[in-house]
């Protein structure tokens, strides 16, 4: 019997929980397929992420990720944008408190400005943009997810900002203390990825 043939994607991305996310939401749609990240190809200069939104970021990341490795990419940029502040830090989330890039400290800092904020003015949202670029062509969807900043950290699941995020679709818990499953059904990357998942997979499959 023929073994199949794996099908390997790359994620322009060192985060190793995104890393296992994006495998697990792709292999819904691709069984076999492997997620390799920025350590697993050859080092290249990455782009600075200097673009306005979302959008532009994940395009520049995944177009240079193509070009270097050669792969199928897939690039997401994230963020939470808090009504508070004005849609910040919206595209400076990972940088939010500075260099070198600190989640405890970014949370830190968010607590500290929406300190006098009231519970009702807390309201955020979390947006994903993943970009597909291959040699075909390229591809882009979003994901939203609603909720808001809560005043303390909770929980030691997920990453970035979930320890103060409480989604709407998931009232009393903050997103880093949901399973990965149902985090994986309400969050802004899993919506994203579960659109873009069948569309790679009937590219790539």
């Amino acid at each position: 019997m023929v073994e199949p043939v794996e099908t390997q994607v790359f994620l322009a991305s060192r985060n190793a929980k995104k890393l296992i996310e994006m495998e697990r939401i792709l292999g819904e749609a691709l069984p076999g397929v492997k997620v390799l990240g920025l350590d697993d190809v050859t080092p290249y200069d990455e782009p600075v992420e200097d673009q306005p939104d979302f959008t532009g970021n994940a395009l520049l990341k995944a177009r240079v990720g193509f070009e270097k490795t050669g792969l199928p990419t897939v690039a997401d940029d994230s963020g939470l944008c808090v009504d508070a502040l004005n849609g910040m830090p919206g595209v400076l989330s990972a940088r939010w408190s500075g260099l070198p890039k600190s989640d405890d400290r970014n949370n830190q800092l968010l607590l500290d400005q929406l300190h006098d904020v009231p519970d009702e003015r807390r309201t955020a949202y979390f947006v994903s943009v993943v970009a597909f670029v291959h040699d075909g062509g390229e591809l882009v969807v979003e994901g939203r997810m609603d909720g808001s900043v809560i005043r303390e950290v909770r929980g030691a699941g997920g990453f970035g900002y979930d320890v103060v995020f409480v989604a709407d679709d998931m009232p009393g818990v903050t997103t880093a203390e949901l399973s990965k499953d149902d985090k994986d059904a309400i969050s802004h990357r899993g919506k994203a990825l579960r659109e873009l998942a069948p569309q790679v997979a009937a590219i790539l499959g």
